[in-house]
C-alpha cells in the first residue's frame, strides 16, 4: 500500500509525465574508456587500495628507491644530491632520499588519481617523462628499471591486502604509467 501512495504522490507532483518516467530504466553507465586496460572493477578496486599506498608515501617512495638501487647500481649516478649513499643504511636515513622518493609517490598518485579522466592522465604522465630529458645521461629505458621496485614497495605497504588480484591490477597499471612517461620522455 505505502508503494502505491508513494506513486500516486509523485504522479500527482510530476504531472502525467512523472508517471511514465517511473518505468523507464536508469541510463546506462557510459562505456569504458579502451585506452585504460583496467575493468571497471580493477579501477575501482585500484583507486579503493592506493588510499593504503597514499597514507605512506615516503616509507613506500623510500623502499622502492633502496630496492631500484640494489638491483641497479648504476642508477645512483644520475641522482647528484645523494648518489654518494652506497648503503641501504645511508639511504633509508637521507633526508634527499626521501624527499625525492616522495617527490615520485606524489608523481604516481597524481597520475593514478586521474584514472577516471584519462585525458588529464596521458597528459600530466606525459609531461612528467617529457620533463626527464632534462636529466643529464637519463635514458628513457630507466622508467622500466622502476616497475618491480614499484610493486615489491606496494606489496610491502599493503601487506595482507596485496593479493593476487591486486598485483595483477598493480602490474597492468604500474605498465600503463611507464608506457606514458617513455612516450613523453620521446616528445
Amino acid at each position: 500500500m505505502g508503494c502505491e501512495l508513494g506513486k500516486l504522490a509523485f504522479v500527482n507532483r510530476q504531472g502525467s509525465e512523472g508517471a511514465d518516467n517511473l518505468n523507464e530504466a536508469p541510463p546506462a553507465p557510459a562505456p569504458p574508456d579502451p585506452r585504460l586496460p583496467l575493468t571497471a572493477k580493477q579501477k575501482y578496486s585500484m583507486l579503493a587500495s592506493w588510499k593504503g599506498i597514499s597514507r605512506a608515501m615516503e616509507p613506500t617512495g623510500i623502499y622502492m628507491f633502496i630496492r631500484l638501487f640494489e638491483e641497479h647500481k648504476e642508477l645512483l649516478e644520475l641522482f647528484t644530491r645523494f648518489k654518494e649513499l652506497r648503503t641501504r643504511e645511508a639511504q633509508q636515513n637521507s633526508m634527499e632520499l626521501a624527499e625525492h622518493a616522495t617527490k615520485v609517490m606524489t608523481t604516481l598518485d597524481e597520475g593514478i588519481k586521474e584514472l577516471d579522466n584519462l585525458d588529464s592522465f596521458f597528459q600530466y604522465l606525459t609531461q612528467v617523462g617529457a620533463s626527464h630529458k632534462k636529466i643529464p645521461g637519463f635514458k628513457p629505458e630507466y622508467f622500466w628499471k622502476i616497475e618491480k621496485p614499484f610493486l615489491e614497495a606496494v606489496k610491502m605497504t599493503l601487506g595482507d591486502r596485496y593479493t593476487e588480484n591486486v598485483e595483477n591490477i598493480y602490474q597492468i597499471t604500474i605498465k600503463l604509467i611507464i608506457e606514458t612517461l617513455v612516450k613523453g620522455y620521446g616528445t
